[in-house]
């Protein structure tokens, strides 16, 4: 018999994170620096702690919790609660974002030190944790919703962080708006929901999941559960940056690296594909959602994947390999492979929240200089932050044996076996970008440790770099961070971090070598989502194919090596190697010969500039044409003002009549008689007449 989890001791992993937050935010001058740290992460830890007791006992002994933690009312017959659900999918989720966050709040430490918001910053990473952690815990679509929020709201004060910089402004602006935009869909799903199924509860609405199939949308021929599931997947699209709202995520750069990992690597990104894998009794229901969701992931993983290439600020380029690394788990979502998608979610988190970490890392350093074009040769100056980028590289671009190839390659071959329309692009789509991600995987990798040590000369220097915070374009143009030790005499010389920076690089790059091997047969072919993850086999058979040609990790890494797959990461690493080290003069010829492609690129397929010049700006006209012909025209001048005038004339008129003289009034009388009797009159009159 399963163990039934205890609800108290469920309760410290949210409530942990959030006493920390309040702490550090509301008494941070009492506590001072140390406190704020100290408390946040001994949340943060306790958090960890309790969800990895949590994940033992799920594994080990089958723990499973259902259950009503707080109501808060009711109306009629439906439920508003707190609840918590906690199955394999779940206690995996708490494991990682407790982990990834507790190693964030320790390389905060070091990052953040010098800054004067330093205890703000802590208050709102535990904050952040706490609100993913009351999103993945979540029994119902109400609280799934308040988590949803919370971390977009605290995304936009994390982005924001540095608010005396007009970049950080309108970034923190722009992902929340365009998250906006993506919630509307998804509180459309929610509702739809509550209005057919009649219920918030996940178990309740998915037992109804084959009623929901079989009934029709309102006035049209439509299943309901494909706009559902679409209207659900639009809040995963903004939520996971998906095309064609993924602008919002490379500008997040703006705030400090700490919270870019945070949110990248194992929050708020990853809170569309937890969804969309929580919600597959639903998705299983509509090939058609199904495609729309694989064909998304699919441009996302490629086109995305693509604009890494051209980028030069070593966090952009780790931030596009986000974008196209979530289009790799929205494909396996598509094809019905959750337990693969949400597989390529875990150990995603551990190589990118290691590759961002090292990429501040590189950033203090390099004094706080992001272009990998001033750097060089840093390998022999920052050895351990060498070392933890290339395993976290080699993770990324799928070596066999390390993390993200189990997760990788088995999304390609879930792909492969999917017979869904749009399948055919998908798997182009995912194979090309294998090439794609090893190529600016290693172009970074190769600029900024290999090659001849540019940072004594600067042949890119960042010419808002030494002034003040936000001030003029230049701090757009270069995205620097703000560095306290800019004008140092040995500002030019790298060095490798302190030990709080170096110390979290090495946690998270022994799980991104290890954790893909270990774990890919439980999750994958095992009982481990038995009951989190619905997949109707003969309709979507690609597990099953994926189950009968595995044979173990070690097989699988074997035999990857014979295949296209390997060969093409390969080629996307020797070309780099080729253009950056051996020939570094053919980048900017092969630039020069294709600058309308690389104009396209640079300037993001000028999604940036159609939102700006068209949408905003249509936005804006007709919010002034409505203000001016609506509010002003019609509200104001006729309805309000209108009346109101309507009302002096009638009064001026009426006052004529009251003039006081006796006179007067008896003309009026004896007007007012003869008027009363011939229209008393008049039908006698006029039949006499007729007569």
């Amino acid at each position: 018999m399963a163990t039934t989890l205890s609800p108290a001791l469920l309760t410290v992993v949210p409530a942990a994170p959030l006493i920390g937050a309040i702490v550090a935010g509301f008494f941070g001058k009492q506590v001072g620096r140390a406190g704020a740290h100290t408390v946040t992460i001994l949340g943060v830890l306790v958090s960890f702690l309790v969800s990895s007791w949590v994940l033992w006992q799920v594994v080990n002994e089958g723990a499973r919790f259902n259950g009503t933690i707080y109501e808060w009312m009711r109306v009629g017959q439906l439920k508003m609660e707190i609840g918590f659900l906690v199955d394999g999918l779940t206690a995996m989720m708490m494991a990682v974002v407790s982990f990834v966050s507790l190693m964030v709040h320790v390389y905060t430490i070091g990052y953040m030190a010098d800054d004067p918001g330093y205890q703000r910053f802590f208050s709102y990473i535990s904050l952040f944790t706490f609100s993913m952690l009351m999103l993945v815990m979540s029994n119902n679509f109400l609280q799934l919703f308040f988590g949803w929020e919370a971390v977009g709201l605290v995304s936009y004060l994390l982005i924001g962080f540095w608010y005396t910089r007009p970049t950080a402004i309108f970034a923190s602006l722009k992902a929340f708006i365009v998250n906006r935009v993506g919630d509307f869909g998804f509180i459309l799903g929610i509702g739809l929901i509550v209005a057919f199924a009649g219920t918030l509860d996940y178990r309740d609405a998915f037992s109804r999941a084959g009623d929901l199939a079989q009934m029709t949308f309102p006035a049209t021929d439509w299943r309901l559960i494909t706009p559902i599931c679409i209207c659900l997947f639009i809040g995963a699209m903004g939520k996971s940056a998906q095309f064609p709202l993924h602008v919002w995520l490379p500008d997040s750069m703006e705030g400090p690296t700490p919270i870019s990992a945070l949110i990248h690597a194992a929050t708020m990104v990853t809170a569309g594909i937890f969804m969309v894998a929580r919600m597959s009794p639903l998705f299983e229901h509509s090939d058609v959602a199904l495609s729309v969701v694989m064909t998304i992931g699919a441009i996302t993983a490629l086109f995305m994947g693509f604009l890494g290439v051209v980028q030069n600020d070593i966090k952009r380029v780790v931030a596009y390999s986000t974008l196209s690394q979530l289009g790799y788990m929205t494909v396996a979502l598509g094809a019905s492979a959750y337990s693969v998608g949400v597989f390529h979610l875990m150990t995603h988190a551990f190589f990118k929240a290691l590759l961002f970490l090292a990429a501040g890392s590189v950033i203090i350093g390099m004094h706080h200089d992001q272009d990998i074009r001033n750097m060089g040769g840093l390998r022999k100056y920052m050895p351990i932050t060498w070392i933890t980028s290339l395993l976290g590289s080699l993770a990324l671009i799928g070596t066999p044996l390390f993390a993200g190839f189990y997760s990788k390659d088995s999304i390609i071959e879930a792909v492969h076996a999917s017979h869904l329309p749009g399948a055919g692009f998908a798997y182009f789509a995912v194979a090309a970008g294998v090439f794609v991600t090893a190529f600016y995987s290693f172009r970074m990798y190769f600029l900024v440790f290999h090659g001849p040590e540019r940072f004594r000369n600067k042949p890119h220097p960042a010419p808002g770099h030494d002034a003040p915070e936000g001030e003029g374009a230049d701090a757009q143009a270069t995205h620097a961070e703000p560095d306290p030790h800019a004008h140092d005499a040995h500002a030019a010389e790298p060095h490798e971090s302190s030990p709080v920076v170096t110390f979290p690089l090495v946690a998270l790059a022994i799980p991104s070598v290890v954790i893909g091997a270990i774990t890919i047969g439980p999750m994958l072919f095992g009982d481990f989502f038995k009951d989190s993850i619905t997949v109707l086999g003969e309709r979507h058979p690609a597990m099953e194919e994926l189950k009968s040609e595995f044979h173990g990790p070690l097989a699988m890494a074997v035999h990857a090596l014979t295949g296209p797959i390997f060969w093409l990461a390969l080629a996307g690493v020797v070309a780099a190697w080729f253009l950056y080290l051996r020939r570094p003069e053919l980048p900017a010829a092969i630039q020069r010969r294709f600058s309308g492609l690389y104009k396209l690129l640079d300037n993001k397929y000028y999604f940036d500039w159609f939102n700006e010049h068209v949408l905003a700006r249509g936005a804006r006209l007709a919010g002034m044409g409505l203000w001016r012909g609506g509010d002003v025209g019609v509200i104001d001048n006729i309805v309000i003002d209108g009346s109101a005038r309507a009302v002096g004339a009638f009064a001026v008129l009426s006052r004529q009549l009251q003039s006081g003289y006796l006179y007067w009034y008896a003309l009026v009388m004896i007007v007012g008689v003869i008027g009363l009797m011939t229209w008393q009159l008049w039908p006698f009159l006029a039949n006499f007449v007729g007569r």
